[in-house]
């Protein structure tokens, strides 16, 4: 017998814990398939990063340094080439199918990484990082489209928060996982044998995903990626407070990854701490999102919205807040001498910097998990998950764009803490902008404070 489900725009009347939706088909699989995909996403990457830093020269004579910004572009350059297919895809087929088919994919490409870390080849790797990139890319408008179609429009906050929460979890574990593999012998056997579980119980997961019927059966794919992507920025573009949540979302993508690509380099010279110093600031802030993520669903039910998108200037306020705080930290223990991460935590200041950080990530979960219900919410069920190849289309761009920005920042002499300085007040004015196009978000947050009646 056929499963079926309420509409997405259905209400019982009643709000149900987030947590509940972890034992409910129509989310858990999703949830699973996504976890363990963002894990074997980091786990490969980070590895192979680990790999060719330290290791270049018995692969190439190319620089280490460049070597991984090459790879670093191989893996998102696919989203900008397949986005928009990926988009349309999505649209015209059964979202279930393709969650299924983008998995058996990602199975492939581990094999391959076996045969290229077999034949010792560089350019193997480096095209099975640059399909993997493509996976995702073909995933990511499946897993943001087809929360509307199995989720009540009051779940949506919820869903999203658990996706988002465990993204950023399962990143972490991946990071920590490719990098702790990578610097061990017989690593790459191990880290062969750990994605290729993970991708086949991600298929195994997927394949009990509910079918989600495609919204456009009719639409003929368009394989020109240049004029899709602008037909697809197009649709965002038809409802002006998605295109402005897209933006807000792609510049808080670009806001993370400038403090992720940092971190090495700020512990090193800022902090004076160690690769254990490195972990504890990418954990402190993984932990800090994925908990921001999960408040999103009590902090809606306060005003018993389905979506509140009151939650986004608050989100906006605490990330420029503990942004500048961040950057004016000045630790007492002298940068340059490099301390294990035990000595490190007798300075005050690094606890600062840990506190900063996590309510940092904690206020990014509040901004960006109404974002991108907003988004699901008031997109053309038609080509929805055209508008979310469109959001990674410009996640992608803005994520890249700022890395350009502040590897010129930092060329010119200026130090770390001047660009996170530099990043904060530039957050803070892209919000206050698009708060003041939409001023939807301003009032709304007026109203959840209790500052403004309904």
């Amino acid at each position: 017998m056929k499963e079926t489900y309420q509409s997405p725009n259905a209400e019982d009347g009643k709000h149900h814990s987030q947590f509940a939706l972890l034992g409910e088909r129509r989310f858990l699989p999703l949830f699973v398939t996504q976890f363990l995909g963002a894990f074997n996403d980091n786990v490969y990457k980070n590895a192979l990063m680990v790999l060719l830093t330290f290791g270049a020269v018995s692969w190439t004579d190319m620089k280490p340094e460049v070597l991984v910004n090459v790879a670093a572009g191989l893996f998102i350059l696919p989203f900008f080439l397949f986005s928009a297919t990926a988009g349309q895809l999505a649209d015209k087929f059964d979202k279930a199918r393709l969650a299924r088919a983008t998995k058996a994919l990602e199975i492939v490409i581990v094999l391959l990484v076996g045969a290229g870390f077999g034949l010792q080849s560089l350019a193997v790797l480096l095209a099975a990082l640059f399909l993997l990139g493509m996976q995702s890319t073909l995933f990511g408008p499946v897993k943001y489209a087809i929360l509307p179609q199995h989720l009540r429009a009051g779940e949506l906050v919820g869903g999203n928060a658990l996706v988002e929460a465990g993204t950023f979890i399962a990143i972490l574990f991946g990071t920590l996982t490719g990098g702790l593999l990578a610097g061990i012998g017989g690593g790459t056997a191990w880290i062969v044998a750990i994605c290729l579980v993970a991708a086949v119980a991600g298929f195994l997961a997927s394949c009990r995903i509910p079918d989600a019927p495609a919204p456009a059966p009719e639409l003929k794919i368009a394989l020109n990626p240049f004029t899709e992507t602008w037909h697809c920025i197009g649709f965002a573009r038809q409802e002006r407070s998605v295109f402005l949540s897209i933006l807000a979302i792609s510049w808080f993508w670009a806001y993370g990854a400038l403090l992720l690509t940092q971190f090495p380099a700020y512990t090193k010279s800022v902090l004076g701490g160690d690769e254990s110093a490195v972990t504890m600031l990418l954990a402190v802030f993984s932990v800090g999102i994925g908990l921001g993520s999960l408040l999103c669903d009590r902090l809606t039910q306060r005003r018993g919205k389905a979506v509140e998108p009151g939650l986004v200037p608050l989100g906006a306020l605490g990330m420029t807040l503990f942004g500048l705080d961040i950057a004016l930290v000045d630790p007492a223990l002298a940068a340059g001498a490099t301390l294990p991460l035990g000595e490190l935590l007798r300075d005050g200041a690094i606890w600062r910097v840990f506190c900063d950080l996590f309510l940092l990530g904690v206020f990014g979960g509040i901004y960006c998990v109404p974002l991108y219900a907003l988004v699901q919410q008031r997109s053309a069920a038609d080509c929805r998950a055209r508008i979310v190849a469109a959001n990674n289309i410009l996640n992608a761009l803005f994520m890249v764009a700022v890395s350009l920005g502040a590897g010129i920042f930092l060329g010119s002499g200026h130090g770390i803490p001047a660009l996170l300085l530099l990043m904060a007040v530039l957050h803070g004015f892209v919000t206050v902008y698009i708060f003041s196009i939409v001023p939807e978000f301003l009032i709304r947050a007026l109203v959840w404070l209790g500052w403004r009646r309904e």
